[in-house]
Order: C-alpha cells, then sequence, then structure tokens
C-alpha cells in the first residue's frame, strides 16, 4: 500500500459515505484505482494468500453491460463500484476484508468516498458482472464517487441509527494477559496506537466483535473474535469474520508507520475465554 499522507491519520477521518455528488470519477483518478487493485502486493492478505478485486463503472446505477445493479436505496449517485471475489472459509474471508480495508483507505486518501456493503445490495446483479470461480462469491462491495457534501443528512442519519460513532471503550475491548484483566491504554507500550486504530475500524452494524488480549511481555498480541449469535446467518457466511481482517489491517498498517516490526502467527495460547461465543483467530507476533 503506497499511501503518501499518514495512514493512520487517513484512518482517523476515514468514514462511511452513502451519498456521492453527481462529478464523474477523473480519468487520473480512474487510472490510480485501476492500477491499485492489479498490483499483486495491494492484493496478498496476512497469510499471503492473493485477493481478487474487480471494477464496475455505472451510469445512473446501470453498468457498461446494461445491467442494473441493486443497492436496496441504500445508495445515492455512486460512480461506480468495486466488488471483491474469495471463497467462503473462515481465514479466506479474513483475508479478503484484509484487502478490502486497504482498498477502502486508498480511496479515502485520494479524496473518493467509499461505503462497504456485505448484506444491503443484490448479490445476483453483481454476480452477473464478475466472472467468479468453482466456490468463489462477493462478500462485500463498495459503491465509490465523491462525497455529495450538500447532502449527507441521509449518511448522519443512518450513522446515528447503527451508532457508527459510537465505538466502545478500551476496557470493553482490550486485555491485559487474561480476559479478567482490561489493558489501560498507559499499559500497552508501543502498540497502543495501532491497538487504538483497530478501535475505530469499520465493523457490521458497528458490533465491533474484536477483543485483543496483550502478553505479559507486551510481544504478542492475540487476536480474538466475539461472535454475535445468529448475525447474518441468512446470508450463508460468517460477515463478522471480515470485521476481524478489518481490525488487522488496521493493526499492521500503524505498525508500519510507527516502524514497529512484526508479523502474523497462528498459534492459539489457550488464554481462558470470557463465554461460548468468544474463538481465537490470529495473533501479533512483534520482533
Amino acid at each position: 500500500m503506497s499511501l503518501t499522507n499518514s495512514t493512520i491519520e487517513t484512518m482517523k477521518k476515514r468514514q462511511s459515505v452513502r451519498t456521492f455528488d453527481n462529478q464523474y470519477i477523473t480519468e487520473t483518478h480512474y487510472k490510480k484505482i485501476r492500477e491499485y487493485i492489479i498490483t499483486e502486493e495491494n492484493l496478498v492478505g496476512p497469510f499471503g494468500n492473493k485477493g481478487k478485486l474487480e471494477l464496475i463503472q455505472v451510469t445512473n446505477n446501470v453498468s457498461d453491460k446494461g445491467i442494473k445493479l441493486g443497492t436496496y436505496g441504500f445508495i445515492k449517485n455512486p460512480q461506480g463500484y468495486l466488488v471483491g471475489v474469495t471463497e467462503n472459509s473462515k481465514y479466506k474471508l479474513v483475508e479478503f476484508a484484509y484487502v478490502f480495508q486497504k482498498l477502502v483507505l486508498f480511496l479515502t486518501e485520494l479524496g473518493i468516498g467509499a461505503c462497504w456493503m456485505g448484506g444491503t445490495f443484490n448479490r445476483n446483479s453483481f454476480e452477473q458482472e464478475i466472472q467468479l470461480g468453482e466456490g468463489e462469491f462477493i462478500p462485500c462491495i463498495t459503491p465509490f464517487g465523491y462525497p455529495n457534501q450538500k447532502q449527507r443528512v441521509f449518511d448522519k442519519a443512518l450513522r446515528y441509527v447503527v451508532r457508527a460513532d459510537n465505538k466502545k471503550p478500551w476496557d470493553k475491548l482490550f486485555y491485559d494477559s487474561t480476559f479478567e484483566v482490561p489493558l489501560n491504554k498507559e499499559k500497552a507500550g508501543s502498540i497502543e496506537i495501532p491497538i487504538e486504530m483497530v478501535r475505530l475500524g469499520p465493523s457490521a452494524s458497528n458490533k465491533q466483535p474484536w477483543r485483543l488480549v496483550l502478553s505479559t511481555d507486551r510481544k504478542v498480541c492475540h487476536f480474538y473474535i466475539e461472535h454475535t449469535p445468529n448475525y447474518s446467518s441468512k446470508l450463508g457466511y460468517d460477515m463478522q469474520l471480515l470485521d476481524m481482517g478489518i481490525a488487522m489491517c488496521q493493526f499492521e498498517l500503524a505498525c508500519k508507520e510507527l516502524n514497529i516490526e512484526g508479523g502474523w502467527i497462528v498459534e492459539n495460547p489457550n488464554i481462558g475465554l470470557p463465554n461460548m461465543q468468544t474463538e481465537y483467530l490470529v495473533s501479533w507476533n512483534t520482533l
């Protein structure tokens, strides 16, 4: 990811945009987006697998193929869509979201608005646009366009309904060595900011399912997911796994900016879990 400005500042200012201006995306920006989605380093997930991103340009929500793309009225005046494709398995979904969040941050820095959509679009219409391989599906899309600053009332109202600006505090999300001890910011050491970027990340219905446990020596940060029972079950996949990929993306990009070296490992520390809904996923090992 080659952002010219501070990635941390981009993560802080990013908001979901659903109301777009009628202004066409400039050819310069289209070129940058096309180059981004075919550059291999932008498509590789935290476990080394390559993702797949597609660009669809639209006019009045109709693609160049003449297909009406449905978003159930949640999106106004999109200039196009970016679509991700993956397989329906735990870590493939996590990697997909990691790659897709990097893309959303890239758009944000260009001044282009975007919005994660998982359950409020017509998958069939988008599947007619995209070449899907065996076992592949479209878990999420993002419309994009320049934000319409005069018509953001709808966006603000929707953010209020889903409580998008109401992020859980540290003591509800992050823990010190065990789930019995909340993690204080002052004791997070060098990764305080990466952890805070996880807290600020977007999540489906703002459920914020990530739970982090920092090891006693401050070298390892364990990522857990606290599942919301039956959430997204009608969609046929666990949408909250996407939230975990977003969290990993936010955390790792912040670490890179702060020159904190490390990498992802899957080694369950067998810490006692707080409830049946909580599941270990991955750990960040600081070098």
